[in-house]
């Protein structure tokens, strides 16, 4: 990477481990909102089930909030709550990820149509009707050839911390891992594992611990031993087909494009989000204050505000 990531004490990067278990204390409004009931549905892309929450009227406009890569639809259930009134919220986890059916190869293209196919069963484009996606990191990348190929159909996107690259900079795209997801002996074990990738510290422990529980499902070996596991596939960037990336993903997209990040993030340093900037004239640019690249884990109740005032400023 062009940009060097902080090194952190091993107390950092263990965000769970001195619970032993336990959850923390969280506050009244997490509780709330993660206590929200969502309905669960299934939306089928090249014969696999896509899993996808929603929150909200049907009849309202749609928002779909999309996750980054390893993650889950579970990582928007204290975001989705808080706009659901005013919009018909979904939340898809990609194939590989959270409670989706694994893929024997994946690519951009490939999860672009999952976002479509979900939209479509979710009813977002009903009565010709335009939508707007949310997403962070790697499914900003995602949403950005989503828009590429279908802007007519979309109001907007808002993507978050996906660093645009100069053409300079060279990247060899996200860590390729070999081996499968190591079992745990119990969930205590598993959570003391749980990691943010990139590696950042992370003040707001009751999130963490709600999305590491979220990320795990209990599994039995052949000789009847349970365990822990990570639930998304360790293969994907070994059986992803790579397309050549523009480095202006937005010259194509004819929909409204907003950006936010983290301010300190260290995926969209200053460098690059001056470089971003050059690629579109008027586009709306946003930094949360106090924010890394994990912006809802970090600052949750500034990230529900910037959502709400991007889309407010859009008239959606």
């Amino acid at each position: 990477m062009a940009d060097d990531i902080k090194e952190m004490s091993p107390q950092e990067a263990n965000l769970l481990a001195r619970y032993r278990g336990a959850k923390p204390e969280a506050p009244d409004w997490f509780n709330a909102a993660v206590e929200t009931a969502y309905e669960e549905h299934f939306a089928h892309v090249d014969g696999l089930k896509i899993r996808y929450q929603a929150w909200g009227d049907p009849s309202l406009p749609g928002l779909m909030l999309s996750h980054g890569n390893g993650a889950h639809a579970h990582w928007f259930d204290f975001i989705a709550p808080t706009l659901a009134s005013q919009y018909r919220v979904i939340a898809p986890s990609f194939s590989g990820m959270g409670d989706s059916d694994w893929r024997e190869m994946y690519s951009f293209e490939r999860f672009a149509d999952e976002q479509m196919a979900v939209c479509e069963h979710a009813g977002l484009f009903k009565n010709g009707r335009k939508p707007v996606i949310v997403a962070h990191s790697f499914g900003g990348f995602i949403t950005l050839h989503t828009a590429q190929k279908h802007s007519d159909r979309f109001a907007g996107v808002v993507i978050v911390d996906s660093g645009l690259r100069p053409p300079e900079d060279e990247w060899e795209g996200p860590p390729r891992r070999a081996r499968g997801n190591r079992a745990y002996v119990s969930l205590e074990a598993a959570l003391a594992r749980f990691r943010l990738a990139p590696p950042q510290p992370c003040e707001n422990h009751y999130i963490a611990d709600y999305i590491a529980r979220h990320s795990l499902k209990e599994t039995t070996n052949e000789a009847g031993q349970t365990g822990w596991v990570w639930k998304f596939d360790p293969q994907i960037f070994f059986n992803f087909e790579f397309s050549k990336m523009s480095t202006n993903m937005l010259s194509d997209i004819t929909c409204r494009v907003a950006m936010m990040r983290g301010r300190d993030s260290v995926l969209v340093t200053d460098r690059i989000w001056d470089y971003m900037r050059s690629l579109r004239d008027g586009m709306d640019m946003v930094s949360i204050p106090d924010a890394q690249h994990h912006v809802m884990l970090d600052q949750p109740l500034a990230f529900i505000q910037a959502v709400k005032d991007q889309l407010n400023r859009w008239d959606y």
